[in-house]
């Protein structure tokens, strides 16, 4: 019996050897693979980052008091995240949000509470360490009475008050304890509640993401995110063909999507919000101080033809300074119709007879260099010479932020009421430059005080009045040319469902929550 002993271990080890070779799925763990339009990522911090391609791993990551729910941009539709319930004063100046209990930060940083509320919307209405602070301008105090209840007042009523606590931008939710031990390392090893956590950032090749097993809607079924850095279309292109990517970041143009559409085995998704296409005139950059100027820059570019390059399916048109289907949207003109002699007749005005240069950062990115290529085309036209320098998309960020650019070519989804928009784009306090600034790049000033009065006043009808005036004095001004809203557009493998339908999503990337599946 003794010399049988080893010989019976033997065989059950190898018995339940096999047993768990014949089980893999038991085993295998779940990883997404998604292909990024980037060479790497500057920050993961939620309340600095304005780059499209860090938007989507910073709302898998950080969660909110509210949120939009997973598929939708849709206002209406905003949910509890962090907050259970909440109500507001019938002034409008006081609102009050009720905590759930035990939902937890990432890598052991305890529960999120009222304090990290607190902290975490100081830290958002702060210039020197967020983005977004203008748009917290109205808030008089964020207070905690108890751990699980957070109260804030306002100087004045704010129309978009839930959008502003969301899980986009300033209303990310980021660990007091994580942000202040990590200090500066806190951009690059960031610390939310959401369903998944950071585990590295390989420099210009990749970052990963994990389950949050702690996370209080369930643990999410996708075990890692692999989301790859790849700039080029085509290599991203083939990498997902190939099999090595399960999802990727589309070129969001028509041609592009028809193809993939008639991939096998491929889904195409074509979403909202638009990323509002405007060509910003620099009124610092000689001759664009100069009206008339800004007027042949705006009767020499041809919208219609720029859409019908990219395509109907991916576009949308714009009729304002503020994107379309935004809360306070407003047709007033003027309008400038596309008019090469009309153009070129003010220019002569002006005393530019034979025309004028104006130096451009322009992107690499394939949602920016093409379309501004098709701009400098039709500049030409009317004696506009844009000499236009191209850089990597990081590099443009921040040379577009040293106004070096006459023009600026910028996309941008923002929450969607024309306050959002008006504040960000054309306040003088968001002028490049302020201690505010956010991308004023044009230094518009002439709405300043519509755009207030809009952001105080309680009766909606003339809050929209207010609104309207404000797009009509900025039209008038020609601060900048409204173009078109450019869709987001991604492809994945038809193994791949995100658990819910995607009609929209504001940080411009699928939903991967805990209801994500990989096959």
């Amino acid at each position: 019996m003794m010399r049988l002993f080893p010989r019976f271990v033997l065989a059950a080890s190898l018995a339940a050897a096999c047993l768990v070779a014949a089980l893999p799925s038991a085993a295998q763990e779940k990883v997404l693979r998604v292909g990024a339009q980037a060479t790497d990522i500057g920050t993961l911090d939620p309340h600095r980052t304005s780059a499209t391609h860090e938007k989507g791993p910073i709302s898998w990551i950080f969660g909110a008091l509210v949120r939009f729910p997973p598929g939708s941009a849709d206002p209406g539709r905003i949910e509890g995240d962090l907050a259970e319930s909440w109500q507001s004063s019938a002034d409008g100046l006081t609102w009050t949000f009720k905590l759930r209990k035990g939902v937890q930060f990432h890598r052991g940083y305890g529960e999120a509470t009222a304090e990290d509320v607190v902290y975490s919307l100081a830290r958002a209405a702060d210039p020197k360490r967020s983005s977004f602070s203008s748009t917290f301008r109205q808030f008089a105090k964020v207070e905690a009475p108890d751990p699980y209840t957070v109260r804030i007042t306002l100087k004045s009523p704010v129309p978009s008050l839930l959008g502003l606590v969301s899980n986009y931008h300033g209303g990310m939710i980021v660990s007091r304890k994580a942000d202040q031990e990590l200090g500066e390392a806190f951009k690059m090893k960031p610390v939310g509640f959401g369903p998944f956590e950071f585990v590295e950032h390989l420099t210009q090749r990749e970052l990963v993401l994990k389950a949050n097993d702690k996370y209080f809607r369930g643990r999410p079924k996708i075990d890692r995110i692999v989301y790859k850095f790849i700039q080029s279309d085509a290599s991203r292109d083939l990498a997902f063909a190939s099999g090595e990517l399960d999802l990727i970041a589309g070129k969001r143009e028509q041609r592009w999507v028809e193809r993939m559409r008639q991939q096998p085995g491929v889904k195409v998704d074509v979403f909202e919000p638009g990323e509002f296409r405007t060509l910003h005139l620099n009124m610092r950059i000689k001759p664009l101080d100069d009206r008339r100027v800004r007027e042949a820059v705006a009767h020499a570019v041809d919208v219609p033809q720029l859409m019908k390059f990219i395509g109907a399916d991916v576009t949308r048109a714009g009729r304002s300074v503020v994107p379309p289907g935004y809360l306070g949207e407003a047709d007033t003109g003027p309008h400038y119709p596309h008019d090469v002699a009309k153009a070129k007749a003010l220019l002569a005005q002006a005393g530019y007879p034979k025309g004028i240069t104006l130096p451009a950062v322009v992107s690499n990115n394939t949602a920016i260099q093409p379309p501004m290529e098709v701009i400098q085309s039709q500049l030409k036209q009317a004696g506009i010479d844009l000499q236009m320098e191209v850089v990597d998309h990081t590099t443009y960020h921040a040379k577009i932020r040293k106004d070096v650019s006459a023009v600026v070519f910028y996309g941008a989804a923002r929450f969607p009421v024309a306050d959002s928009y008006l504040t960000e784009f054309y306040h003088s306090a968001s002028e490049i430059g302020a201690p505010k600034q956010v991308t004023n790049f044009s230094h518009c000033r002439v709405a300043d005080a519509e755009i207030d009065a809009a952001r105080s006043e309680p009766d909606a009808a003339r809050r929209l009045a207010l609104w309207r005036t404000a797009q009509e004095k900025i039209q008038t001004e020609i601060c900048s040319v409204p173009l078109f809203s450019l869709m987001q557009v991604w492809a994945r493998k038809d193994t791949l469902d995100y658990g819910v339908p995607l009609e929209g999503a504001m940080n411009l990337a699928p939903p991967l929550t805990e209801k994500t599946t990989l096959r």
